[in-house]
C-alpha cells in the first residue's frame, strides 16, 4: 500500500527531535497529532495538509533552543519545503503546510488563515493547557534555569514578556491561550483545561502561604 503524505513525512520529521529538550520533544508532537485528530472530527480539513503540518511544525525547535536560529516556525517552514517536495506534495500543498507551520507559533504575528492552520494552532496551544501544560511549564522553566516561584517578584513587578518564573508564566501566557482558540472544539477544550490550571494555581498559592 502506498504511504500517504503525512505517513511519509512523519519518520523524517522525527529525526529532527533526537536532542530536543522534553518540553518540546517528539512526545509533544504526538500529543498535538492526537489533539488535532480530536478537533478535526467536528470540521472537514484537508488531512494531508493538516497532519503533514503537525509532524513538521516543530522541526526547528531544537535549533532555536540551541541558539542557532531565531524563529523555529520560519526556519521549519523553509525546511519543510524540501521534505514535502521529496515526497510528492504539490506546490499548493507545500504552501499550505508552510502557512500552518508559520502560523502555529504563539509569539509571532502570523494569523492562521485556513482551517488546517487554525486546527494546528489550537492543538498546539491546547498541549500547553491542562495537566500536561502544567508539567510542560515547569519542565521548560527547569530547562532554562528559571525559578518555580519568587515571592519577591510578583506579577505586577515582572517586566518580562513571558514571565520570569514558572508561576508568572501561567498568568502571562498559559491562561491567555483560550482567547487564542480559533475553532469551537478548541474553545471548549481550552475552557475546561484552563479551569484545571486555575485550580492548580489557587492550590499552589495557598500552599506557598503556608496553608495546610
Amino acid at each position: 500500500m502506498t504511504e500517504t503524505l503525512p505517513e511519509a513525512v512523519r519518520p523524517r520529521a522525527k529525526t529532527y527531535f533526537e536532542n530536543v529538550a522534553p518540553a518540546h520533544d517528539w512526545h509533544h508532537v504526538q500529543r498535538v497529532a492526537n489533539l488535532a485528530e480530536t478537533l478535526a472530527a467536528e470540521d472537514d480539513p484537508d488531512k494531508r495538509i493538516l497532519f503533514s503540518a503537525v509532524w513538521l511544525h516543530d522541526i526547528g525547535r531544537g535549533r532555536e533552543d540551541r541558539g542557532e536560529i531565531e524563529d523555529h516556525a520560519e526556519w521549519g517552514a523553509e525546511e519543510a519545503e524540501g521534505i514535502l517536495a521529496e515526497f510528492g506534495a504539490t506546490e499548493h500543498e507545500i504552501r499550505a503546510v508552510q502557512h500552518c507551520i508559520r502560523a502555529h507559533r504563539f509569539s509571532n504575528d502570523v494569523e492562521p488563515e485556513t482551517l488546517e492552520a487554525k486546527l494546528l494552532s489550537d492543538a498546539d496551544n491546547l498541549d500547553a493547557l491542562g495537566a500536561v501544560g502544567i508539567a510542560r511549564n515547569f519542565c521548560y522553566g527547569g530547562e532554562h534555569g528559571e525559578p518555580i516561584h519568587d515571592p519577591d517578584l510578583p506579577l505586577d513587578d515582572d517586566e518580562t514578556r513571558a514571565g520570569a518564573t514558572s508561576m508568572n508564566h501561567f498568568h502571562r501566557k498559559i491562561l491567555r491561550l483560550p482567547s487564542r482558540m480559533y475553532t469551537d472544539a478548541g474553545r471548549r477544550v481550552a475552557d475546561e483545561r484552563r479551569a484545571f490550571v486555575e485550580t492548580f494555581i489557587d492550590r499552589f498559592e495557598r500552599e506557598v502561604d503556608g496553608e495546610c
